[in-house]
């Protein structure tokens, strides 16, 4: 297994996305045998973090990126240490939220490229409500054909992950259409909108001007896919948010048992 960096795009703030409302998803990864450190942004400074402006020399496997920053939220060297950790053959997984929140992503190449924001890279279809429901419920996924396989589970009578956590926002994912080693992998239909929603994208066999090929890359549409507070129904995040709680997480929790099979799969695809 491997050794895994999760790690905020902001520094410590007792009311803000600090690195300890994913407490669970660390806890879950060190169950399945990764080693696992949890940190928040320190930037030194200069403005870069000692620990991202030097992932390529680190003994690390994976980057999980919670973005959430509304921009300074990578510096420099950080982007730089990313890239190169990237092209090292580096697995990286990106979560970011609605609106501006993860602008800092936009620095990160391909990986920058499949994120939409309000203000920046802007998704060509405007006025698209990007809600997948309740926080504390569930939303139905579509695995995009061919399925793929972090989206394969055994325990759901179709072979696929068939829900994941809901959120009543989502920020906004879609693959440029020169990008052949992207795609979206599973969606969703919002039933605000009646729209649909890219939830994942992948990233693989990307050429590098080297010649090989960068490590794989996920880009997740929200950072509440992870967050304990949509995993757990007695777990709040920071105190701003205040939007209803759904009931489904304690009614059918067997669908979050589920669901994690897909964090295990990711964790396994990401490895290099």
């Amino acid at each position: 297994m491997g050794k895994i960096l999760i790690q905020t795009t902001t520094t410590y703030n007792d009311d803000d996305w600090n690195v300890g409302h994913f407490a669970l998803l660390g806890d879950f990864l060190r169950d399945n045998g990764h080693q696992v450190i949890m940190r928040d942004r320190q930037p030194a400074t200069d403005g870069n973090d000692r620990v991202l402006s030097n992932l390529n020399t680190s003994d690390f496997d994976q980057l999980w990126l919670i973005a959430t920053d509304t921009g300074n939220g990578l510096g420099p060297a950080d982007v730089r240490g990313i890239l190169l950790f990237r092209d090292r053959g580096g697995g990286v997984l990106t979560a970011r939220d609605h609106q501006d929140y993860g602008v800092s992503l936009l620095n990160l190449g391909s990986i920058g490229f499949v994120n939409k924001f309000a203000r920046y890279n802007r998704e060509r279809e405007r006025g698209r409500q990007y809600s997948s429901g309740t926080s504390g419920d569930f939303q139905r996924i579509i695995p995009l054909e061919p399925v793929h396989e972090v989206l394969r589970t055994e325990k759901s009578p179709s072979g696929v992950i068939e829900y994941f956590p809901a959120h009543p926002h989502e920020g906004v994912l879609s693959v440029p259409g020169d990008m052949p080693y992207a795609r979206v992998i599973a969606a969703s239909i919002s039933p605000v909108s009646g729209q649909s929603i890219n939830l994942a994208v992948a990233i693989e066999n990307e050429p590098t001007n080297n010649g090989h090929r960068n490590g794989r890359a996920i880009a997740l549409s929200s950072f509440h896919h992870l967050a304990d507070m949509n995993w757990d129904a007695a777990t709040t995040g920071p105190r701003r948010v205040s939007e209803h709680r759904g009931t489904q997480l304690l009614e059918e929790p067997a669908k979050l048992d589920v669901y994690k099979d897909y964090i295990r799969n990711v964790a396994r695809w990401l490895s290099p």
